[in-house]
């Protein structure tokens, strides 16, 4: 019998977290820090960052990015701050052209001619 939840997440999802996980766990190991130094620099318990390694999908997600940033791992594809902070400044210019909310249109249109 599965845990309650399992499965909630689509396939693409599972696979991407594992992925990160692994990047973290391979670049942790590569600089030579024991999980309990990252653990501590992420203001973390050393149980989550092993639930983060394993690809646990119920991480908070600022938790697994602060650790990413700690070992090295680029996210979003961009190796430094700079590049971040520009992608994210572009992005939040095109969100304040788009309107505020999308709703759908209840008008019965009258083409009966």
């Amino acid at each position: 019998m599965s845990k309650a939840g399992a499965g909630v997440y689509s396939r693409y999802t599972q696979d991407a977290m594992l992925l990160l996980a692994s990047l973290i766990r391979e670049s942790r190991l590569e600089r030579r820090m024991t999980a309990q130094e990252v653990a501590d620099r992420a203001g973390i318990s050393r149980g989550l960052l092993q639930r983060i390694e394993k690809g646990d999908l119920k991480c908070q997600v600022g938790a697994v990015f602060e650790v990413a940033l700690i070992v090295g791992v680029p996210l979003f594809g961009m190796d430094d701050e700079a590049d971040l902070r520009f992608q994210l400044h572009q992005t939040r210019a095109k969100l304040a052209l788009m309107p505020q909310s999308i709703r759908r249109s209840n008008k019965q249109v009258q083409d009966d001619f």
